[in-house]
């Protein structure tokens, strides 16, 4: 896909230099470390391509005009650690002692206005998640995983959903070729029909929770009934896990295949994260997808290493979690 921008090797050290002088620990305590990062934009620290790229991605949001941009040679920590697999977050607390990455999103998050998501039960509540093959996950569906993923959102089954998701690239094997696919919901609406737009805008669906989500709370099983469009064009949905509910009528399970075929041929876009690519899209506004082009090493592409972040649609919309927050965390959520 055409890049939002594509920072100079100068803009890339001046703004990592900026990005250095945050002291706050993301991990150990996020609040200060995200108020550290917002001072620098109230200092005017930021430079200012980066502030009119985050500009002309909100007003692409808001117009509806794009739901995924992607950047490019963004700043990163000078070391990046390959970390154990079998433990990759405890590997990554012990090697990963520099945090330019995760400034880097936090900004971000800032100047397009996506105040940070978190889950209390997963990777220990941490703001930034490390999308990296772990073994104990291998060969199922989670992005978790070593495989291909089909067109979901995250999170799916959960009642609190990111709007936005946010993809660094760490680590990212140049001979190994793996894209990240997006489909938004207006695209997959234009291709249903007005009686299959319908039926799917009723509750007449579920979706499991995922194997992760499973892992770490067993109380965790299915989604409440939840239709799969919903607002304008929002869409719920995990191809090949969702599926109709028992007393669905007829004309549900009519319209989950229409939406595979509408899946199929709708049009998307697809981006190769290279090291240092930020990757940026509508989590509830349209479907993601992971697609292996070519492996030519697999357990090279194993170490393929991205740290994400989700955000919320605006400050608004998080305010209206408030009475979610753990510990007093804003923006860190209870399953």
């Amino acid at each position: 896909m055409q890049l939002s921008h594509a920072f100079t090797d100068a803009e890339r050290d001046g703004l990592r230099a900026v990005l250095r002088t945050v002291r706050a620990h993301p991990y150990r305590d996020p609040v200060a470390f995200s108020a550290e990062v917002a001072e620098l934009i109230d200092r005017a620290e930021v430079p200012p391509e980066l502030v009119e790229v985050a500009r002309r991605i909100r007003k692409d949001r808001e117009t509806g005009s794009a739901y995924a941009h992607a950047l490019r040679n963004c700043p990163l920590d000078d070391h990046i650690p390959l970390l154990d697999q079998d433990d990759p977050l405890a590997d990554k607390y012990v090697k990963k002692t520099t945090f330019v990455a995760e400034a880097f999103l936090q900004l971000f998050g800032h100047l397009v206005g996506t105040p940070l998501l978190a889950y209390g039960t997963r990777f220990n509540g941490d703001f930034f998640i490390d999308v990296i093959a772990i073994n104990r996950y291998r060969g199922k569906q989670t992005g978790f995983s070593d495989g291909e993923l089909a067109f979901h959102n995250d999170r799916t089954a959960h009642p609190v959903r990111a709007d936005f998701i946010t993809l660094l690239g760490m680590r990212c094997p140049d001979a190994d070729i793996t894209y990240t696919g997006f489909v938004s919901g207006p695209s997959l609406l234009a291709m249903l029909s007005e009686q299959d737009q319908h039926t799917l805008r009723q509750p007449y669906f579920y979706t499991p929770f995922d194997v992760l989500s499973r892992d770490k709370n067993n109380a965790l099983t299915i989604s409440d009934n939840h239709p799969i469009f919903y607002d304008e064009h929002s869409v719920r949905y995990v191809d090949t896990h969702t599926t109709v509910t028992p007393d669905a009528p007829p004309e549900a399970k009519d319209a989950l295949i229409a939406l595979k075929n509408a899946l199929v041929r709708a049009e998307k876009v697809r981006h190769r994260i290279r090291t240092g690519d930020l990757f940026t899209f509508a989590n509830q506004e349209g479907l993601h997808s992971r697609e292996h082009i070519e492996i030519n090493d697999p357990e090279r592409a194993r170490t393929r290493w991205l740290l994400k972040t989700y955000g919320f649609r605006d400050r608004e919309t998080a305010d209206r979690y408030a009475g979610r927050w753990l510990a007093g965390v804003p923006g860190r959520v209870g399953d």
